[in-house]
């Protein structure tokens, strides 16, 4: 079983989505004012708006909540500006950590995320002391079962220019470059393949090897540091044995 990766937080948030239905909208409407302030508040020109929005709707995110947060980008509502950071850091046994957040304070978030990473066995490194572990590559997420030929899927994804195709678990992961992300995308999709998961994200060069009890540390700190109303995602290098 491989560490945290995005569909394994897409399944976490919509466990509790029912309970946190409130603080999953929260980190979704930042997300889309971060990405419409930056590029824009057209979709169709703007990718990580489009994909904001298409996160937003996977958890039924109301069309009104969307359209607030793209206002609130353009000057059209007043709000809080937010920054993008990125906390890197080691989790129990070793496990390299990075966080996506959005912030209108570093100095508050910064306090809370070195206190749990503290709390929880794991401590809050310097800039870069664990990017390096990870490469920045677009992921395509489909959920594995009798209809979901795995050896069309990976043909199919070759063929469209994809990077790598990974069997983890009960999904498939697509990776691909950055820049060919969307292109991919639309051309999968217009082939009839479905995703449960699809982002630019962060995926690791090479995994920890931890047992069960060790796995359960780390995913605890996930946890606490998930609780975050600033932190978007969380991005792990572990594997399960």
């Amino acid at each position: 079983m491989a560490g945290h990766s995005k569909w394994a937080n897409i399944k976490h948030k919509k466990a509790k989505e029912d309970a946190k239905r409130g603080q999953v909208f929260t980190k979704l409407a930042r997300k889309i004012t971060v990405a419409a302030k930056e590029g824009g508040p057209d979709p169709d020109s703007n990718v990580r708006l489009r994909l904001a929005i298409d996160e937003a709707r996977s958890f039924n995110m109301p069309n009104d909540n969307i359209e607030r947060a793209i206002q609130r980008a353009v000057g059209g509502l007043e709000g809080v500006s937010y920054s993008e950071v990125l906390y890197e850091g080691y989790g129990p046994n070793g496990v390299a950590i990075m966080l996506h957040a959005l912030t209108d304070n570093r100095n508050r978030t910064a306090s809370e995320v070195r206190h749990r990473f503290s709390k929880y066995g794991g401590n809050l490194g310097e800039s870069g002391c664990v990017a390096w572990m990870f490469n920045r590559r677009g992921l395509l997420v489909i959920e594995r079962g009798e209809n979901v030929d795995e050896d069309d899927v990976m043909m199919l994804a070759l063929e469209a220019g994809a990077e790598d195709v990974v069997v983890e678990g009960d999904v498939i992961e697509i990776h691909t470059d950055p820049s060919d992300f969307i292109r991919i995308k639309e051309d999968l999709e217009g082939q009839g393949l479905n995703f449960i998961g699809a982002e630019i994200s962060y995926i690791p060069q090479n995994t920890v090897q931890v047992n069960q009890e060790q796995a359960e540390k780390v995913e605890k700190l996930i946890e606490v540091l998930e609780e975050l109303d600033e932190v978007q995602e969380v991005y792990a290098n572990y594997e399960v044995q």
